[in-house]
């Protein structure tokens, strides 16, 4: 039994969702193989071979993969699938775009977003908004499998294994790149950030969210947002966490002005601390707070960023 693991990263340097997905890659058990496509991407296929469990590397070069072209990775995943069992995507957003590609032409269902593995074809999935675990046993020839990050630990290092490099696949010209836009910050990205710090509708307007950002400059923090925020106009979508968002899973999560709905529990209940600050004392989000503060947040987080230095 062999397991296609399709990596996730940037052409430069390998996503720390890849090392996620391998830790329930190993718990399926048999030989991983990674695939690591895309344009210019030695390095990455050289860092894949490192991840402990990894025991080949397929590295492919291709324009189309460079740019993250479902069409164009769903095809080159197909032409691959035939020697294997399970085909596992992180689930981000480009595994979330490709996962369902390939299993729509496999004609086998998608076991979206797992939480853990308890066995070859048995795995563990939220459902009703995180509200729910539900466990699906599937009897598809080939499993198509996306994985939640947060829910598993990233591997470690080992000795490299092989890297093999393949042909790319005929560009199914369906989809063709235009241009990548991009906002460039110094903090880290929201889904990997050890520290998040969110704010929800109770910031009142984007210029106020500007108080958020000032004390994540200061803990080296992400910065994520309620989708109240985002419908509001306050922050960008990039920054949603919930059902509908981001899923996050850090090490602090501090939550500044959001109730705490369902929707946005889903994104963040994983999360190792939990910190909530909301004037009202009867808002959900302390439900689920390790730690809650009673406060206005205009009061609080002017205070918070003070003592921080």
């Amino acid at each position: 039994m062999a397991i296609l693991l399709v990596s996730k990263h940037d052409n430069a340097a390998l996503n720390e969702a890849t090392a996620k997905t391998m830790t329930a890659a190993k718990a399926i058990g048999g030989d991983v193989h990674v695939l690591v496509a895309g344009e210019n991407c030695g390095a990455v296929a050289e860092a894949a071979a490192k991840l402990d469990g990894a025991s080949k590397v397929i590295h492919v070069e291709g324009a189309a993969y460079g740019h993250r072209l479902g069409e164009a990775i769903a095809d080159l995943v197909i032409s691959m699938a035939g020697d294997y069992e399970h085909i596992l995507f992180p689930a981000t957003t480009s595994g979330k775009n490709v996962a369902p590609r390939v299993a729509a032409l496999l004609d086998v269902m998608v076991i979206s977003d797992i939480t853990g593995v308890e066995g070859p074809d048995t795995f563990e999935r939220p459902i009703y908004a995180g509200n729910a675990m539900q466990v699906v046993k599937s009897g598809d020839a080939k499993k198509i499998v996306t994985v939640r990050g947060a829910s598993f630990d990233a591997v470690g290092e080992q000795a490299a294994c092989p890297v093999e490099t393949a042909d790319a696949v005929a560009d199914p010209g369906f989809a063709e790149w235009v241009e990548d836009s991009a906002e460039t910050s110094d903090r880290p990205e929201l889904t990997s950030a050890k520290i998040v710090i969110s704010g929800g509708r109770g910031i009142g307007s984007k210029e106020n969210f500007a108080i958020i950002e000032k004390v994540a400059d200061k803990l080296g923090a992400a910065v994520g947002a309620s989708r109240a925020a985002v419908d509001s106009g306050y922050a960008p979508n990039d920054w949603q966490v919930g059902q509908t968002g981001k899923v996050v899973a850090p090490e602090l999560y501090i939550a500044v002005g959001i109730s705490g709905a369902i929707q946005h529990l889903a994104g963040m209940k994983d999360s190792k601390v939990i910190v909530a600050i909301n004037k009202d004392d009867e808002a959900p989000i302390f439900q689920v707070a390790d730690y809650g503060l009673v406060a206005d947040l205009f009061e609080a987080i002017p205070e918070l960023e003070k003592q921080l230095g």
